[in-house]
């Protein structure tokens, strides 16, 4: 499966964005756009896919994406009927207009924007004051949203709570090829890590050798192919662990592992203990 390209309308009546939603789940496949991306969970748990990097999301996750960065939020499944919720703001990175856009006062927010062509995760003081205004964009006016957004980004200029999430990704946005190579390899592990995929598949998506996928696999993560898919199924057998009331046995098959003593030996070799210690410690967290 391929990354998709996502066409985003603002309307005539404002300059970005803004959107707040509840849903059954995080239904968006990998994708991407040219409009910077800022999105707080406001309810649900599971895996955020930013470039390369993924990590488990839940209620009040903040990140700010840069453009064509691809990414999305894969839930567990749930019956819950309003099982997630987000707040997501989506501008240009003219926004504001070429003139205004050019004025030295607007350069630390333009450096900012660069810096989250690695993708941004927002913590501690600065995501509750960002979270805050986000709840309050909802409601207000659009020359109300204007001047908040414009603060928020200012607020982050200075921050000391903004993490980058995937360095190494802005490098494949200067080689148009590679980068399409990159957004067809991980939208297809996204999509399959919980099945039985082989290096031959991996390499007939990305259209080289075998040979030749284990070194850009290796260039690209300075992981090899089958480590780099124990992490998406860890990541995932780590929120079932969580999140769920499933036996052990079946969190290994479900997160793609066909063999459970396995499982058991991977899971503690990367997280320092049993799933079982895993799941208990944060039964009693």
């Amino acid at each position: 499966m391929r990354p998709v390209f996502e066409q985003i309308s603002t309307g005539a009546t404002c300059s970005f964005l803004v959107r707040r939603f509840e849903a059954t789940q995080f239904w968006g496949s990998y994708h991407f756009h040219p409009e910077f991306e800022l999105t707080l969970i406001l309810k649900g748990e599971g895996q955020r896919y930013v470039g390369k990097h993924v990590a488990n999301f839940e209620a009040g996750d903040l990140v700010l994406l840069g453009s064509n960065l691809p990414h999305c939020w894969k839930t567990l499944p749930t019956d819950d009927q309003q099982a997630v919720g987000a707040i997501v703001v989506q501008f240009g990175d003219d926004f504001w207009g070429s003139d205004f856009g050019s004025l030295p006062e607007m350069r630390p927010i333009k450096s900012l924007l660069e810096k989250a062509q690695a993708g941004l995760q927002i913590r501690g003081d600065s995501r509750q004051r960002i979270a805050e205004q986000m709840q309050q964009l909802v409601t207000q006016t659009a020359l109300q949203r204007l001047l908040t957004l414009l603060d928020m980004l200012g607020e982050l200029t200075g921050s000391e709570d903004v993490y980058p999430l995937d360095m190494a990704f802005p490098d494949y946005q200067h080689k148009p090829a590679e980068t399409l190579r990159f957004q067809r390899v991980f939208a297809y592990l996204i999509d399959h890590f919980r099945e039985d995929i082989t290096l031959d598949d991996m390499a007939q998506v990305a259209h080289l050798s075998p040979t030749s996928f284990c070194r850009y696999i290796k260039t690209i993560t300075q992981k090899t192919f089958v480590e780099l898919l124990i992490t998406f199924r860890l990541r995932y057998a780590c929120q079932l662990l969580v999140h769920s009331e499933l036996p052990i046995q079946q969190v290994a098959f479900e997160s793609g592992f066909g063999d459970v003593p396995y499982f058991n030996k991977v899971f503690k070799k990367q997280q320092g203990r049993s799933p079982l210690a895993y799941r208990r410690s944060h039964q009693a967290g």
